[in-house]
């Protein structure tokens, strides 16, 4: 699909962007050799292809979920500003 030069001022606009006349060719042949491309990948045929989230047939190592921390919550709540029954306060930010 081939851009003309009305349609790239129009995309310049709605991209906010400020070209100038000697930018238009330039980026009329930019747009117009990805939109080929975007043509060019619609047409492959891919309803044999399986999707897939990875292009590597990768497995995350995870590690056993286990506590390795004391609790301390009174030695960190000695130190709070303000502590009211076990938790923090903090000041009021929507009325």
């Amino acid at each position: 699909m081939a851009l003309d030069q009305n349609q790239v001022r129009d995309i310049a606009d709605l991209s906010r962007l400020q070209l100038d006349e000697t930018q238009i060719a330039e980026y009329q042949t930019n747009l117009s050799n990805i939109l080929h491309l975007v043509d060019q990948l619609s047409a492959v045929d891919t309803s044999d292809v399986e999707p897939m989230a990875h292009p590597l047939d990768a497995v995350q190592r995870l590690r056993t979920d286990v506590v390795t921390e004391t609790n301390q919550r009174e030695h960190f709540q000695k130190i709070a500003p303000a502590v009211e029954n076990g938790h923090y306060l903090v000041p009021r930010v929507v009325e």
